[in-house]
Protein backbone atom coordinates (compact mmCIF):
# COMPACT_ATOMS: atom_id res chain seq x y z
CA UNK A 1 0.00 0.00 0.00
CA UNK A 2 2.80 2.43 0.89
CA UNK A 3 4.59 1.75 -2.40
CA UNK A 4 1.42 2.65 -4.30
CA UNK A 5 1.28 6.01 -2.51
CA UNK A 6 5.01 6.60 -3.07
CA UNK A 7 4.47 5.91 -6.77
CA UNK A 8 1.80 8.63 -6.84
CA UNK A 9 4.35 11.00 -5.28
CA UNK A 10 6.86 10.19 -8.01
CA UNK A 11 9.10 7.70 -6.21
CA UNK A 12 10.10 4.65 -8.24
CA UNK A 13 9.78 1.09 -6.97
CA UNK A 14 13.58 0.80 -7.13
CA UNK A 15 14.12 3.77 -4.79
CA UNK A 16 11.37 2.58 -2.42
CA UNK A 17 12.84 -0.92 -2.15
CA UNK A 18 16.38 0.37 -1.61
CA UNK A 19 15.08 2.66 1.15
CA UNK A 20 13.21 -0.20 2.83
CA UNK A 21 16.38 -2.27 2.98
CA UNK A 22 18.19 0.57 4.75
CA UNK A 23 15.35 1.17 7.21
CA UNK A 24 15.07 -2.45 8.29
CA UNK A 25 18.44 -2.16 10.04
CA UNK A 26 17.58 1.03 11.93
CA UNK A 27 14.80 -0.16 14.25
CA UNK A 28 17.03 -0.55 17.36
CA UNK A 29 18.41 3.00 16.95
CA UNK A 30 14.94 4.41 16.50
CA UNK A 31 13.86 2.76 19.76
CA UNK A 32 16.67 4.58 21.59
CA UNK A 33 15.59 7.90 20.09
CA UNK A 34 12.04 7.27 21.32
CA UNK A 35 13.36 6.68 24.86
CA UNK A 36 15.16 10.04 24.83
CA UNK A 37 12.04 11.76 23.48
CA UNK A 38 9.93 10.22 26.25
CA UNK A 39 12.36 11.49 28.90
CA UNK A 40 12.45 14.98 27.42
CA UNK A 41 8.67 15.05 27.05
CA UNK A 42 8.38 14.36 30.77
CA UNK A 43 10.94 17.09 31.48
CA UNK A 44 8.99 19.69 29.50
CA UNK A 45 5.69 18.61 31.06
CA UNK A 46 7.16 18.86 34.56
CA UNK A 47 8.51 22.38 33.84
CA UNK A 48 5.07 23.48 32.68
CA UNK A 49 3.38 21.97 35.71
CA UNK A 50 5.87 23.46 38.18
CA UNK A 51 5.27 26.92 36.76
CA UNK A 52 1.48 26.52 36.77
CA UNK A 53 0.86 27.08 33.07
CA UNK A 54 -2.82 27.92 32.60
CA UNK A 55 -5.16 28.90 29.78
CA UNK A 56 -4.73 32.53 30.85
CA UNK A 57 -1.06 32.30 29.76
CA UNK A 58 -2.17 32.12 26.12
CA UNK A 59 -3.85 35.53 26.09
CA UNK A 60 -0.84 37.59 25.06
CA UNK A 61 -0.47 41.35 25.31
CA UNK A 62 -0.13 44.51 23.22
CA UNK A 63 1.63 47.86 23.46
CA UNK A 64 4.32 47.92 26.11
CA UNK A 65 3.42 44.42 27.25
CA UNK A 66 3.52 45.25 30.95
CA UNK A 67 2.54 42.43 33.33
CA UNK A 68 2.34 39.83 30.55
CA UNK A 69 1.70 36.69 32.60
CA UNK A 70 2.06 34.34 29.66
CA UNK A 71 5.42 35.78 28.62
CA UNK A 72 6.80 35.71 32.16
CA UNK A 73 5.55 32.17 32.79
CA UNK A 74 7.00 30.91 29.49
CA UNK A 75 10.41 32.30 30.44
CA UNK A 76 10.13 30.54 33.81
CA UNK A 77 9.26 27.29 31.97
CA UNK A 78 12.38 27.57 29.79
CA UNK A 79 14.57 28.36 32.82
CA UNK A 80 13.19 25.36 34.71
CA UNK A 81 13.50 22.97 31.76
CA UNK A 82 17.05 24.06 30.89
CA UNK A 83 18.09 24.30 34.57
CA UNK A 84 19.10 27.97 34.54
CA UNK A 85 18.53 30.97 36.80
CA UNK A 86 16.68 32.99 34.18
CA UNK A 87 15.53 33.03 30.58
CA UNK A 88 14.71 35.55 27.85
CA UNK A 89 12.19 34.07 25.38
CA UNK A 90 10.77 36.64 22.99
CA UNK A 91 9.08 36.94 19.60
CA UNK A 92 11.08 40.16 19.21
CA UNK A 93 14.21 38.01 18.74
CA UNK A 94 14.07 37.46 14.99
CA UNK A 95 16.39 34.46 14.55
CA UNK A 96 19.24 32.47 16.06
CA UNK A 97 21.88 34.89 14.79
CA UNK A 98 19.96 37.77 16.40
CA UNK A 99 19.81 35.90 19.72
CA UNK A 100 23.56 35.26 19.58
CA UNK A 101 24.27 38.89 18.65
CA UNK A 102 22.22 40.05 21.65
CA UNK A 103 24.01 37.69 24.04
CA UNK A 104 27.45 38.70 22.74
CA UNK A 105 26.94 42.46 22.52
CA UNK A 106 25.23 42.56 25.93
CA UNK A 107 28.04 40.81 27.74
CA UNK A 108 31.12 42.17 25.93
CA UNK A 109 32.46 45.70 26.40
CA UNK A 110 35.11 47.70 24.50
CA UNK A 111 38.52 46.21 25.25
CA UNK A 112 37.15 42.72 25.92
CA UNK A 113 38.10 39.73 23.82
CA UNK A 114 35.85 36.99 22.45
CA UNK A 115 37.36 33.53 22.06
CA UNK A 116 36.06 30.65 19.94
CA UNK A 117 37.82 27.41 20.93
CA UNK A 118 35.95 25.45 18.24
CA UNK A 119 37.34 27.19 15.16
CA UNK A 120 35.54 29.51 12.79
CA UNK A 121 31.92 30.27 13.72
CA UNK A 122 28.84 29.89 11.55
CA UNK A 123 28.84 32.16 8.47
CA UNK A 124 26.23 34.64 9.68
CA UNK A 125 28.21 35.33 12.87
CA UNK A 126 31.26 36.49 10.91
CA UNK A 127 29.76 39.94 10.34
CA UNK A 128 28.41 40.07 13.90
CA UNK A 129 31.93 39.52 15.22
CA UNK A 130 33.72 41.54 12.53
CA UNK A 131 35.66 38.70 10.89
CA UNK A 132 34.01 40.09 7.77
CA UNK A 133 33.69 43.85 7.98
CA UNK A 134 30.23 45.15 8.84
CA UNK A 135 28.69 48.19 10.42
CA UNK A 136 27.79 47.66 14.10
CA UNK A 137 30.02 44.58 14.44
CA UNK A 138 31.67 43.75 17.77
CA UNK A 139 34.99 44.70 16.18
CA UNK A 140 33.68 48.18 15.36
CA UNK A 141 32.82 48.64 19.06
CA UNK A 142 36.30 47.65 20.21
CA UNK A 143 35.81 43.95 20.98
CA UNK A 144 38.68 41.80 19.72
CA UNK A 145 38.37 38.21 18.57
CA UNK A 146 40.56 35.16 18.40
CA UNK A 147 39.94 31.51 17.67
CA UNK A 148 41.62 28.19 18.24
CA UNK A 149 41.03 25.70 15.46
CA UNK A 150 40.07 22.14 16.20
CA UNK A 151 42.64 19.38 15.90
CA UNK A 152 42.64 17.26 12.75
CA UNK A 153 40.47 14.63 14.43
CA UNK A 154 37.83 17.24 15.28
CA UNK A 155 38.62 17.43 19.00
CA UNK A 156 39.51 20.46 21.11
CA UNK A 157 43.10 21.76 21.09
CA UNK A 158 43.32 22.19 24.85
CA UNK A 159 46.99 23.22 24.82
CA UNK A 160 46.40 26.17 22.51
CA UNK A 161 43.06 27.06 24.13
CA UNK A 162 44.92 27.54 27.42
CA UNK A 163 47.48 29.75 25.67
CA UNK A 164 44.75 31.81 23.98
CA UNK A 165 42.96 32.70 27.24
CA UNK A 166 44.43 35.97 28.51
CA UNK A 167 43.61 38.96 30.69
CA UNK A 168 41.26 40.36 28.01
CA UNK A 169 39.29 37.14 27.46
CA UNK A 170 35.75 37.89 28.65
CA UNK A 171 33.54 35.42 26.82
CA UNK A 172 34.06 32.02 25.22
CA UNK A 173 31.60 31.02 22.50
CA UNK A 174 31.05 27.33 21.76
CA UNK A 175 29.07 26.30 18.69
CA UNK A 176 27.44 22.95 19.39
CA UNK A 177 26.37 22.16 15.84
CA UNK A 178 28.63 21.82 12.83
CA UNK A 179 27.05 24.68 10.89
CA UNK A 180 28.31 24.66 7.29
CA UNK A 181 31.38 22.62 8.20
CA UNK A 182 32.17 18.94 7.95
CA UNK A 183 33.41 18.69 11.53
CA UNK A 184 31.52 16.58 14.08
CA UNK A 185 28.91 18.23 16.25
CA UNK A 186 29.78 18.17 19.93
CA UNK A 187 28.03 16.14 22.59
CA UNK A 188 26.83 17.89 25.73
CA UNK A 189 29.43 15.87 27.65
CA UNK A 190 32.24 17.18 25.40
CA UNK A 191 30.98 20.74 25.81
CA UNK A 192 30.82 20.29 29.57
CA UNK A 193 34.44 19.10 29.63
CA UNK A 194 35.52 22.12 27.58
CA UNK A 195 33.66 24.52 29.87
CA UNK A 196 35.24 22.91 32.95
CA UNK A 197 38.70 23.32 31.38
CA UNK A 198 38.09 26.99 30.48
CA UNK A 199 36.79 27.78 33.97
CA UNK A 200 39.87 26.17 35.53
CA UNK A 201 42.08 28.46 33.46
CA UNK A 202 39.97 31.58 34.11
CA UNK A 203 37.00 31.09 36.47
CA UNK A 204 35.31 34.43 35.75
CA UNK A 205 35.07 33.94 31.97
CA UNK A 206 31.53 33.68 30.54
CA UNK A 207 30.89 30.47 28.59
CA UNK A 208 28.13 30.78 25.98
CA UNK A 209 26.87 27.85 23.91
CA UNK A 210 25.20 28.28 20.53
CA UNK A 211 22.64 25.53 21.15
CA UNK A 212 20.92 25.76 17.74
CA UNK A 213 19.83 22.38 16.32
CA UNK A 214 20.81 20.58 19.54
CA UNK A 215 17.91 21.03 21.95
CA UNK A 216 16.27 17.76 23.11
CA UNK A 217 18.63 15.56 21.10
CA UNK A 218 20.10 14.36 24.40
CA UNK A 219 18.57 14.20 27.89
CA UNK A 220 20.84 16.99 29.17
CA UNK A 221 21.70 20.44 27.83
CA UNK A 222 24.96 22.45 28.09
CA UNK A 223 23.39 24.53 30.88
CA UNK A 224 23.33 21.37 32.99
CA UNK A 225 27.13 21.20 32.72
CA UNK A 226 28.22 24.75 33.47
CA UNK A 227 27.29 26.93 30.48
CA UNK A 228 26.58 30.51 31.62
CA UNK A 229 24.29 31.04 28.63
CA UNK A 230 22.67 28.78 26.03
CA UNK A 231 21.20 30.44 22.98
CA UNK A 232 18.87 29.30 20.21
CA UNK A 233 16.05 29.94 17.77
CA UNK A 234 12.40 29.10 18.25
CA UNK A 235 11.99 28.20 14.56
CA UNK A 236 14.42 25.37 15.17
CA UNK A 237 14.10 22.59 17.76
CA UNK A 238 12.39 24.23 20.76
CA UNK A 239 9.60 25.80 18.72
CA UNK A 240 8.36 22.37 17.69
CA UNK A 241 7.37 23.66 14.25
CA UNK A 242 4.60 25.79 15.75
CA UNK A 243 6.48 28.88 16.94
CA UNK A 244 6.06 31.50 14.20
CA UNK A 245 9.11 33.52 15.27
CA UNK A 246 11.41 34.04 18.23
CA UNK A 247 14.57 33.12 20.03
CA UNK A 248 15.73 32.32 23.54
CA UNK A 249 18.68 32.97 25.84
CA UNK A 250 18.80 30.97 29.08
CA UNK A 251 21.46 31.32 31.74
CA UNK A 252 22.80 33.17 34.75
CA UNK A 253 20.59 36.00 35.98
CA UNK A 254 23.28 38.66 35.54
CA UNK A 255 23.88 37.62 31.93
CA UNK A 256 20.16 37.49 31.09
CA UNK A 257 19.55 40.91 32.69
CA UNK A 258 22.14 42.42 30.34
CA UNK A 259 20.63 40.59 27.36
CA UNK A 260 17.20 42.01 28.20
CA UNK A 261 18.66 45.53 28.38
CA UNK A 262 20.29 45.02 25.00
CA UNK A 263 17.09 43.65 23.42
CA UNK A 264 14.88 46.49 24.68
CA UNK A 265 16.66 49.38 26.44
CA UNK A 266 18.73 49.99 29.59
CA UNK A 267 16.38 50.27 32.53
CA UNK A 268 13.49 48.58 30.73
CA UNK A 269 14.80 45.03 30.24
CA UNK A 270 12.27 42.23 30.52
CA UNK A 271 9.45 44.49 31.70
CA UNK A 272 8.46 45.42 28.15
CA UNK A 273 7.84 43.49 24.95
CA UNK A 274 4.30 42.59 23.94
CA UNK A 275 3.73 38.95 23.06
CA UNK A 276 0.77 39.80 20.77
CA UNK A 277 -0.97 36.54 19.77
CA UNK A 278 2.09 34.24 19.80
CA UNK A 279 1.82 32.71 23.26
CA UNK A 280 -0.26 29.64 22.49
CA UNK A 281 2.06 28.67 19.63
CA UNK A 282 5.20 29.18 21.73
CA UNK A 283 3.86 27.03 24.57
CA UNK A 284 2.43 24.32 22.38
CA UNK A 285 5.53 24.23 20.18
CA UNK A 286 7.78 23.80 23.21
CA UNK A 287 5.50 21.00 24.45
CA UNK A 288 5.69 19.24 21.07
CA UNK A 289 9.43 19.81 20.60
CA UNK A 290 10.78 16.49 22.03
CA UNK A 291 8.58 14.45 19.69
CA UNK A 292 9.30 16.64 16.66
CA UNK A 293 13.05 16.50 17.34
CA UNK A 294 12.85 12.69 17.58
CA UNK A 295 11.30 12.54 14.10
CA UNK A 296 13.99 14.83 12.71
CA UNK A 297 16.71 12.66 14.28
CA UNK A 298 15.29 9.54 12.67
CA UNK A 299 15.33 11.33 9.34
CA UNK A 300 18.97 12.34 9.80
CA UNK A 301 20.03 8.80 10.68
CA UNK A 302 18.10 7.42 7.71
CA UNK A 303 19.84 9.93 5.42
CA UNK A 304 23.27 9.01 6.80
CA UNK A 305 22.74 5.29 6.29
CA UNK A 306 21.19 5.62 2.85
CA UNK A 307 23.81 7.96 1.37
CA UNK A 308 26.73 6.17 2.99
CA UNK A 309 25.50 2.94 1.40
CA UNK A 310 25.66 4.76 -1.96
CA UNK A 311 29.32 5.67 -1.38
CA UNK A 312 28.97 9.31 -0.28
CA UNK A 313 30.84 10.74 2.69
CA UNK A 314 28.39 11.62 5.47
CA UNK A 315 28.91 13.45 8.78
CA UNK A 316 28.00 11.99 11.21
CA UNK A 317 28.49 8.58 9.63
CA UNK A 318 25.91 5.81 9.72
CA UNK A 319 26.87 4.52 13.19
CA UNK A 320 28.06 7.59 15.13
CA UNK A 321 26.10 9.03 18.05
CA UNK A 322 23.95 12.09 17.34
CA UNK A 323 24.26 15.48 19.00
CA UNK A 324 22.16 17.66 16.69
CA UNK A 325 19.55 17.17 13.97
CA UNK A 326 21.83 18.09 11.04
CA UNK A 327 23.06 15.53 8.53
CA UNK A 328 25.86 16.55 6.19
CA UNK A 329 26.21 14.70 2.87
CA UNK A 330 29.25 15.47 0.73
CA UNK A 331 27.87 15.27 -2.81
CA UNK A 332 30.88 16.50 -4.78
CA UNK A 333 29.22 18.99 -7.13
CA UNK A 334 26.84 21.90 -7.17
CA UNK A 335 24.59 20.06 -9.63
CA UNK A 336 24.10 17.20 -7.19
CA UNK A 337 23.35 19.66 -4.38
CA UNK A 338 20.63 21.28 -6.48
CA UNK A 339 19.16 17.86 -7.41
CA UNK A 340 19.09 16.86 -3.73
CA UNK A 341 17.32 20.08 -2.79
CA UNK A 342 14.78 19.63 -5.58
CA UNK A 343 13.88 16.29 -4.02
CA UNK A 344 13.44 17.80 -0.56
CA UNK A 345 11.29 20.59 -1.99
CA UNK A 346 9.17 18.10 -3.92
CA UNK A 347 8.42 16.23 -0.68
CA UNK A 348 7.24 19.37 1.16
CA UNK A 349 3.60 20.12 1.95
CA UNK A 350 4.08 23.79 0.98
CA UNK A 351 5.56 25.10 -2.31
CA UNK A 352 6.30 21.56 -3.49
CA UNK A 353 6.11 22.76 -7.12
CA UNK A 354 8.97 25.25 -6.65
CA UNK A 355 12.41 24.38 -8.05
CA UNK A 356 15.27 25.51 -5.76
CA UNK A 357 18.11 27.47 -7.37
CA UNK A 358 21.34 28.83 -5.82
CA UNK A 359 21.27 32.51 -4.94
CA UNK A 360 23.04 35.14 -2.86
CA UNK A 361 21.71 35.23 0.71
CA UNK A 362 22.40 37.95 3.30
CA UNK A 363 25.21 36.99 5.66
CA UNK A 364 26.94 34.53 3.31
CA UNK A 365 29.95 35.04 1.04
CA UNK A 366 28.80 32.69 -1.74
CA UNK A 367 25.59 31.47 -3.36
CA UNK A 368 23.47 29.16 -1.23
CA UNK A 369 20.93 26.59 -2.42
CA UNK A 370 18.02 25.98 -0.09
CA UNK A 371 14.93 23.78 -0.05
CA UNK A 372 12.28 24.59 2.52
CA UNK A 373 8.61 24.10 1.78
CA UNK A 374 7.67 25.10 5.31
CA UNK A 375 4.62 26.39 7.17
CA UNK A 376 6.97 28.84 8.94
CA UNK A 377 9.37 30.64 6.60
CA UNK A 378 12.94 29.41 7.13
CA UNK A 379 11.96 26.97 9.88
CA UNK A 380 14.88 24.54 10.13
CA UNK A 381 12.94 22.07 12.27
CA UNK A 382 10.69 21.54 9.26
CA UNK A 383 11.85 19.46 6.31
CA UNK A 384 14.71 21.42 4.75
CA UNK A 385 18.12 21.18 3.15
CA UNK A 386 20.65 23.80 2.24
CA UNK A 387 24.31 24.45 1.64
CA UNK A 388 26.79 26.93 0.19
CA UNK A 389 27.83 26.23 -3.38
CA UNK A 390 31.52 25.74 -2.63
CA UNK A 391 33.90 22.84 -2.19
CA UNK A 392 33.49 20.13 -1.04
CA UNK A 393 29.86 20.70 -2.13
CA UNK A 394 28.19 19.47 1.02
CA UNK A 395 24.44 19.57 1.54
CA UNK A 396 23.06 19.94 5.07
CA UNK A 397 19.76 18.16 5.66
CA UNK A 398 17.61 18.67 8.72
CA UNK A 399 14.12 18.62 10.10
CA UNK A 400 10.77 17.13 9.32
CA UNK A 401 7.76 17.85 11.53
CA UNK A 402 7.05 14.12 11.41
CA UNK A 403 9.38 11.19 10.84
CA UNK A 404 7.29 10.12 7.85
CA UNK A 405 7.75 13.43 6.07
CA UNK A 406 11.49 13.33 6.78
CA UNK A 407 11.58 9.80 5.33
CA UNK A 408 9.70 10.95 2.22
CA UNK A 409 12.13 13.84 1.78
CA UNK A 410 15.18 11.60 1.80
CA UNK A 411 13.58 9.15 -0.61
CA UNK A 412 12.62 12.00 -2.94
CA UNK A 413 16.15 13.44 -2.80
CA UNK A 414 17.49 10.08 -3.94
CA UNK A 415 14.86 9.91 -6.66
CA UNK A 416 16.01 13.25 -8.11
CA UNK A 417 19.65 12.15 -8.04
CA UNK A 418 18.72 8.94 -9.86
CA UNK A 419 16.67 10.86 -12.45
CA UNK A 420 19.59 13.25 -12.97
CA UNK A 421 21.95 10.38 -13.72
CA UNK A 422 24.05 11.13 -10.61
CA UNK A 423 23.29 7.84 -8.82
CA UNK A 424 22.81 4.29 -10.05
CA UNK A 425 20.92 1.77 -7.91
Amino acid sequence: MNNQMYEKLGISKQVAEFSSEILEKLKPRFEEIDKIAEYNQAKVTLAMQKNRVSAECFAGSTGYGYNDMGRETLEAVYATCFNTEAALVRPQITCGTHALAIALSANLLPGDELLSPVGRPYDTLEEVIGIRESACSLKEYGVSYRQVDLLEDGTFDYENIKKAINEKTKLVTIQRSKGYQSRPSFSVKQIGELIKFVKEVKPEVICMVDNCYGEFVEIIEPSDLGADMIVGSLIKNPGGGLAPIGGYICGKQKCIDRCAYRLSAPGLGQEVGASLDTMRSLYQGFFMAPTVVAGALKGAIFAANLYEALGFKVVPNSTESRHDIIQAVELGSGEKMVAFCKGIQAAAPVDSYVSPEPYAMPGYNCDVVMAAGAFIQGSSIELSADGPIREPYTIFFQGGLTWYNAKLGIMMSLQKLVEGGFVNL
